[in-house]
């Protein structure tokens, strides 16, 4: 060990397991002071120990905390890392997804979740490139998050060393990146466009939401992200996942992360010897043929109990959902009622709790008792809009958010969900009308400057992007910090500010 006391080091492996859900014991402790003396500097202290001291004993940002954590998380990744996997992901993962698709709506959504410097992701856009001759007519959905804000700049840059390109073929290379003066290479800006990349803290930030688009995915790709966590923040992690995948749909996590136990909700599945976990249920998708997936072997050996010492404390769930309003005028759907049902308020609130808890099935059959009741609910409207979107039911979601939209027309709200649906479906020009309707009826409507201003720097119109952001993080320096924003699904005021810092200092080094 170093020069800082071991009482000081187990103090510190509490605090990062309760505050960022990652494992330290003891036996990792001199891991845990090499990345506390490297991360000193950059919070303006003095050595390792006088950064614990300050840590514990303040309140710090969530980009400090991302400071840290870039140091104590280990981002090494290449293109195409573990080619077992990427062959079955070709053959016949995505070739039989692509198939029954290309029939079924030509739409394809993955989460690369740990996303590091974006070598994963961005192989997942180039096979799918490769794979699909016509998929500029396609909507394919890559979603690439990470904590390490660091690491985010640099896949945005999509720039990259020679290193990063140890096991990749010649040929893709040289049709997918340019050479740059110093020797790098930068990938082409048609494979940079299908990736989207967002900060997200796995442990503490709210999902599957519409507001960071992590909901109803067909894969996810979570690989050397969980053994970092803490029993507890990992049972947190892979529920969330499994409510982010749609029905049938897949989790590809490291062969050293599998465990029955952590696992014990999603079915194991085997392809080319590869194992999988796939998420079962009657609501969704489900568009994985059974006849793909081998028998596993017999039950893969539980991953070692950690210390319980280190186990984290929990703050309770964030309310995510918008409080109920009154009703407004509207058509009905329904035909009668069932009088021994709940009132519309307990239905909307016991509808709330399933959605939630990821019940989908039952969420809905509450809200339509709801809406029997009182068909111009518009709260309860929405809320079925939210449970549709996560269930990959893009269409249904739609009517829903307009349903929502009629009975308050006055609720910028609504219009802003509406605009998520949109957006979800890759109808940008009717996402932006909805948006600028939101900010009409309400200009200081934050989450809606910064989705046009995504907009506007995805269509490449960075001067509008940037007047959005500013409006956004100009309106926000009037909200306390810790203030959750109308319609973020659990975002706070602090961080939001700091993702859109992020996304400017991105903006700026493109």
């Amino acid at each position: 060990m170093g020069n800082i006391p071991e009482r000081q080091l187990s103090r510190l492996s509490t605090y990062v397991a309760a505050r960022m859900g990652l494992h330290f014991p003891e036996e990792r402790w001199q891991n845990l002071e090499q990345a506390i003396n490297l991360a000193a500097g950059e919070l303006d202290c003095d050595d390792g120990e006088s950064c614990i001291e300050w840590l514990l004993s303040s309140s710090p940002t969530s980009h400090q905390i991302e400071i840290l954590a870039s140091h104590l998380t280990v981002g090494e990744t290449y293109f195409f890392r573990d080619k077992g996997l990427f062959k079955a992901l070709e053959q016949p993962i995505l070739s039989e997804l692509i198939r029954h698709r290309r029939s079924n709506g030509k739409f394809l959504r993955i989460w690369s979740a740990g996303c590091s410097s974006g070598e994963e992701p961005y192989s997942i856009a180039i096979l799918l490139s490769q794979m699909i001759p016509d998929i500029e007519d396609w909507n394919i959905s890559i979603l690439a998050t990470d904590f390490n804000a660091r690491s985010l700049q640099k896949a945005v840059r999509g720039v990259y060393g020679p290193w990063s390109f140890r096991d990749v073929k010649p040929e893709i290379k040289k049709e997918f990146f340019k050479q740059t003066g110093d020797g790098r290479f930068e990938l082409i800006s048609r494979v940079r466009k299908m990736v989207d990349f967002c900060s997200l803290n796995l442990v503490e930030d709210s999902y599957p939401s519409l507001v960071n688009k992590t909901n109803a995915f067909d894969i996810i790709l979570c690989r050397n992200v969980l053994m970092y966590f803490v029993g507890e923040s990992a049972q947190k992690v892979v529920k969330n996942l499994h409510r982010s995948l749609l029905e049938g749909g897949l989790l590809i996590v490291s062969p050293i992360e599998s465990s029955v136990r952590l696992f014990s909700q999603f079915s194991t599945v085997s392809v080319r010897g590869r194992i999988f976990f796939k998420k079962q249920g009657a609501v969704g998708a489900g568009d994985f043929p059974a006849r793909l997936f081998e028998t596993p072997k017999p039950a893969l050996e539980p991953a070692p109990n950690p210390d319980p010492a280190a186990a984290p404390v929990f703050k309770s769930v964030i309310e995510l959902l918008p409080p109920r309003q009154e009703e407004h005028g509207g058509s009905a759907m329904f035909e009668v009622s069932n009088t021994d049902d709940p009132n519309p308020k307990e239905l909307y609130e016991q509808a709330s709790a399933l959605y939630l808890a990821g019940s989908y099935p039952e969420a809905i059959e509450k809200v339509e008792k709801l809406l029997l009741q009182s068909s111009s609910d518009a709260a309860g409207w929405a809320l079925l809009t939210r449970i549709y979107a996560n269930c990959g039911k893009l269409d249904k979601a739609l009517e829903c958010s307009a349903k929502a939209v009629s009975s308050d027309k006055l609720n910028a709200g609504y219009h802003y969900l509406m605009a998520t649906i949109f957006q979800e479906l890759d109808r940008t020009e009717d996402a932006a009308v909805s948006l600028r309707r939101a900010l009409y009826i309400d200009s200081k409507f934050i989450p809606a400057h910064v989705a046009l201003g995504n907009i506007c720097r995805k269509s490449g119109d960075h001067k509008n992007a940037a007047r959005h952001f500013e409006n956004a993080l100009f309106l926000l320096n009037s909200e306390p910090a810790d203030q959750v924003l109308a319609e973020s699904e659990g975002i706070n005021a602090q961080r939001l500010t700091e993702i859109l810092r992020l996304m400017q200092q991105s903006e700026i080094e493109e």
